[in-house]
């Protein structure tokens, strides 16, 4: 039996899926769809949102900017742990999800919706990130996942659905891949992705030159933080959006962040996604420079021990997890003494550091020095060397001894 609803809202984006989602819910279940756009930095995709969900059918529509939240609060978060998922993918729509969540169930609550609905696939991780921050927040909600009730399976048939109803669509028959964007990357998938095999065509890429065509010339880019966060580029103190802005434009005029993967979903299957990544990905090599010299050298093992850990996290969509929240805190305090400058090359797709120095720095030239120094005394290396050897020497005179070597 179908469900009563009297009121949804709708994590909407103005794309093919979402569209035709609006049009669905108000036909399907005859009730009152408000859509909700998180403004997160899709830049001019956001333009024709509103008109376009009241031509759809929508009763009211937010957009919310929502960049510097989500850049101070999720990204910067994130990059404090270096967190990487599969040592390839920095978490761009996982790190988008959980807020978009969290700011719809706020939506719902303002406007007495007894429902929320969103726009993944019953094949994909979005559905799980959605949905569990749905819960993590109001465990009564009500959750309509259209793409695990409708018959309509393929976008193919959405497509269909979309012209059928006057709908105006971006995705088309020639370019059928699906895209999604915000403040940190922009992933494409599905369609002529699929094929792990094909390369992606060179048009597709939005942020990024490649690396062929950038500038012949390399740019030099000083970036400062501040207990592990970044706080200017070039001496100029940036918001943490502003600087993430920023730092997108200087990485796609160089090419750099590009990633082509073939990824381990939550739910089971492997799945193909071409990412750009520009600002990120300066970003992440920076604040890695930054902690070699800050940096506790066994707290950046433990810290770095948990980071597999701590990405699956945010990637399966546990971002409002108690265990989460307890990894950030620990993740927080190493990030403590993390302040310097870094300096970078941009060049033709590569971002390499040239230097690094803080006011809170471990390194010492008096004792990393090969000329003479009066501060180490070498031979007090040989007992250091003779204590780690102890375990592996007996261990090896045991095996002898049962083979009768002496």
């Amino acid at each position: 039996m179908k469900e009563s609803i009297d009121k949804v809202v709708l994590a909407y984006s103005g794309g093919l899926d979402t569209s035709v989602i609006l049009k669905w819910l108000a036909e399907t279940y005859d009730c009152e769809v408000i859509a909700f756009a998180a403004d997160i930095g899709q830049a001019e995709e956001l333009d024709p949102v509103e008109e376009k969900a009241k031509k759809t059918g929508a009763s009211r529509v937010y957009i919310d900017d929502l960049k510097e939240e989500f850049a101070r609060d999720y990204v910067f978060a994130a990059f404090r742990a270096n967190a990487i998922y599969e040592g390839q993918y920095l978490l761009g729509t996982s790190l988008a999800r959980p807020l978009i969540a969290k700011r719809q169930i706020e939506i719902a609550h303002a406007e007495n919706a007894d429902a929320v609905s969103h726009g993944a696939t019953g094949k994909g991780n979005d559905q799980v990130r959605f949905e569990l921050g749905y819960y993590a927040i109001d465990p009564h909600i009500k959750v309509i996942a259209p793409w695990r009730r409708w018959d309509l399976n393929s976008r193919t048939a959405l497509m269909s659905f979309a012209e059928k109803h006057g709908i105006a669509v971006t995705s088309t028959k020639e370019k059928p891949y699906s895209t999604d964007r915000n403040l940190l990357h922009i992933s494409y998938e599905g369609g002529i992705l699929e094929d792990p095999w094909n390369p992606p065509p060179e048009d597709m890429f939005l942020l990024t030159v490649s690396p062929r065509q950038a500038p012949d010339e390399p740019e030099i880019v000083d970036i400062e933080f501040e207990q592990g966060n970044p706080v200017s580029i070039n001496g100029n103190r940036l918001s943490p959006a502003a600087l993430l802005e920023e730092l997108n434009r200087l990485g796609g005029r160089h090419g750099i962040g590009r990633a082509d993967i073939v990824e381990n979903r939550f739910v089971g299957m492997k799945s193909r996604g071409v990412y750009e990544t520009p600002g990120g990905t300066i970003l992440r090599t920076a604040h890695i420079a930054v902690e070699s010299i800050t940096m506790d050298r066994e707290v950046m093992h433990l810290r770095d021990s948990l980071i597999p850990r701590y990405s699956e996290m945010i990637y399966n969509g546990f971002w409002f997890s108690p265990e989460r929240r307890l990894l950030q805190s620990m993740i927080d305090q190493t990030q403590e003494n993390v302040s310097g400058t870094v300096r970078l090359e941009l060049y033709k797709g590569n971002c390499r550091v040239l230097g690094r120095k803080s006011d809170e720095s471990l390194y010492s030239e008096d004792f990393a020095t090969f000329e003479d120094d009066s501060v180490y005394r070498q031979e007090d290396a040989e007992g250091f060397i003779r204590l780690n050897a102890l375990r592996l020497r007996i261990r090896k005179l045991m095996e002898n001894r049962k083979t009768g070597i002496r």
